[in-house]
């Protein structure tokens, strides 16, 4: 008897199709999550906004006309114009720059910061003893006392605004990155690593590290929402950015003057600043809910 011999084909991946399905649960996961949906999409718009301010039928937002002091909303000025003569509306779009550059930059140098220092203080105990009561301290003091000395210090210009709105937010993340340090080093695969004679740096980069990403994520979305407040606060104290720069809290300082005769000038520089902060705030709620595995959606 013959024997049959049976060719069996192996599986062949394709790696454009597991991109592919990989993009297509990314996009179902945001359609069926409302935080992911409602908060992307505005975060979107505002990204836009900024990028393109040149392209959406703005001017020059410092530019002053006298001649065209207070005019109400028209088809000439979409939202007026302010008491200098300057074009609402384009200050509004342009303001949006400073508010995502000044979120984003301190969501990002206080994430970072706050990381590396948090990685080391849960990790190191001596310094833990030290870094943790300098942080402390910090904590003690109100942010935005701190941060308007700081501005009046160094004076009053974008980078200023963001080191020093960075300075109090960076303790709430070393807080966080300790807590987690301190239950992550106890874990079976943490300790057969230093039984395998890792070294602290490795040990920590590949160890440690990737525990801190999903809760770092969403705590730097709420840091940059509280940056875009702060900000916007510092201007409207007179502490932030100087008057001539487009900027939220500024048109607000400025427009609540003339309130009585033109509400509008404190209203929409108003709602488009809720408006960002509550985008940033519900995709921080869907990020957390999505990488949270106790209450992520299974597709």
């Amino acid at each position: 008897m013959s024997a049959e011999v049976k060719i069996t084909s192996s599986p062949v991946i394709h790696v454009g199709a597991v991109s592919r399905s990989s993009g297509r649960r990314l996009i179902e996961r945001i359609a069926t999550s409302p935080p992911l949906f409602a908060g992307g999409t505005i975060m979107l718009a505002a990204v836009l906004l900024a990028t393109l301010a040149p392209l959406l039928f703005t001017t020059d937002p410092i530019e002053i006309n006298p001649g065209a002091r207070m005019q109400p909303i028209s088809a000439a000025a979409w939202f007026g114009t302010d008491m200098f003569g300057r074009d609402v509306y384009s200050r509004i779009i342009y303001g949006s720059r400073t508010s995502l550059m000044v979120g984003f930059g301190v969501a990002l140098l206080a994430t970072t910061t706050g990381a590396a220092i948090g990685l080391v203080t849960g990790y190191v105990r001596l310094l833990d003893a030290v870094l943790m009561r300098v942080m402390d301290g910090l904590m003690a003091i109100p942010g935005i006392l701190l941060a308007i000395a700081m501005v009046a210090v160094a004076g009053a210009s974008l980078t200023t605004v963001i080191a020093a709105i960075t300075v109090p937010e960076i303790p709430r993340v070393v807080r966080l990155v300790r807590s987690i340090v301190l239950s992550v080093r106890e874990e079976p695969y943490v300790e057969a690593a230093i039984a395998a004679g890792t070294r602290l740096i490795p040990l920590l980069w590949r160890h440690v590290l990737p525990s801190m990403i999903a809760p770092l994520t969403v705590l730097a979305s709420y840091v940059c929402s509280s940056a875009i407040l702060a900000e916007a606060i510092l201007s409207f104290l007179g502490a932030g950015l100087p008057a001539e720069v487009p900027s939220w809290g500024n048109m607000i300082a400025e427009g609540r003057t003339y309130f009585q005769i033109r509400p509008d000038l404190v209203f929409l520089p108003g709602i488009f600043l809720a408006l960002t902060v509550l985008g940033i705030n519900v995709l921080g709620d869907g990020l957390r809910d999505e990488l949270d595995p106790r209450t992520r959606r299974r597709f």
